[in-house]
C-alpha cells in the first residue's frame, strides 16, 4: 500500500537539489554532467553527494492515550494536521532533535521516547524538493505538560490516535506512521 495524501504545493513543480547546479560551487567551471549524483567537477576534483536530510517526529501521547497533533502554519502542507517534529541538526541525535523540536513547537518536555520506524519522504520548500528520511517515534508527554502554539504551529488538536484517519495527516511518512501505530495497537 502506498501512502500519498495530498499536500499543498506551489504552482510550479519544485526541482531536485542536484538539478540546481550547472557550475562547480568550488571553481565555477561548467559541469560536464549536471544533475549527476555525486556532483563531480572534472576541473578541480570537487565532489558532492546529495544525500537525504534527516527529520524526527513523534506521535505525542498524554496519560489518557490521546495524541497531540498540530495544524501547520506554513508550507508545505499549510493548515494540515501533523506530528510535532523537524529536521535533525548536525551533531544532534534524532532523540535530542525531537526533544528540541517539541520544545520549540509546543513548549513541553517528553517523559519517554520509543522508536516506531522510518520512511523516505520529500519536502518541497522554496522551489526545491528535498529528500528526507523521517524517523518517527512514539513519545509520552511529561505529566505536567501544558502545550501551547509556538514556532510553525497554527493550532493544537487532541485526537485519539487509534481512531484518527491517517489520510488526514500532512505527509506520506506520517500517514504510514499512524497506520503502523494503529496496526501494532490492534495486535
Amino acid at each position: 500500500m502506498r501512502y500519498h495524501p495530498p499536500v499543498s504545493q506551489s504552482a510550479t513543480a519544485p526541482a531536485e537539489p542536484r538539478e540546481q547546479f550547472r557550475c562547480c560551487p568550488r571553481c565555477g567551471v561548467t559541469l560536464t554532467a549536471p544533475g549527476a549524483n555525486p556532483l563531480a567537477c572534472t576541473a578541480c576534483g570537487f565532489a558532492y553527494y546529495f544525500n537525504p536530510a534527516v527529520s524526527a517526529a513523534a506521535i505525542l501521547l498524554r496519560e489518557d492515550g490521546h495524541g497531540l497533533f498540530i495544524r501547520r502554519s506554513h508550507e508545505p502542507a499549510i493548515g494540515r494536521l501533523a506530528f510535532v517534529g523537524g529536521f535533525v541538526d548536525a551533531g544532534e541525535t534524532p532523540e535530542v532533535a525531537l526533544r528540541r523540536e517539541v520544545r520549540e513547537e509546543v513548549g513541553v518536555e517528553l517523559a519517554a521516547i520509543d522508536y516506531l520506524g522510518s520512511q523516505p519522504n520529500t519536502y518541497a520548500y522554496r522551489g526545491v524538493t528535498y529528500h528526507v528520511v523521517d524517523l518517527i517515534f512514539v513519545a509520552r508527554l511529561a505529566a505536567d505538560a501544558a502545550p501551547r502554539t509556538l514556532d510553525g504551529v497554527a493550532a493544537i488538536e487532541w485526537h485519539d490516535p487509534l481512531a484518527l484517519d491517517p489520510a488526514r495527516l500532512a505527509f506520506a511518512s506520517m500517514t504510514w506512521a499512524l497506520t503502523t501505530f494503529q496496526q501494532r495497537a490492534q495486535g
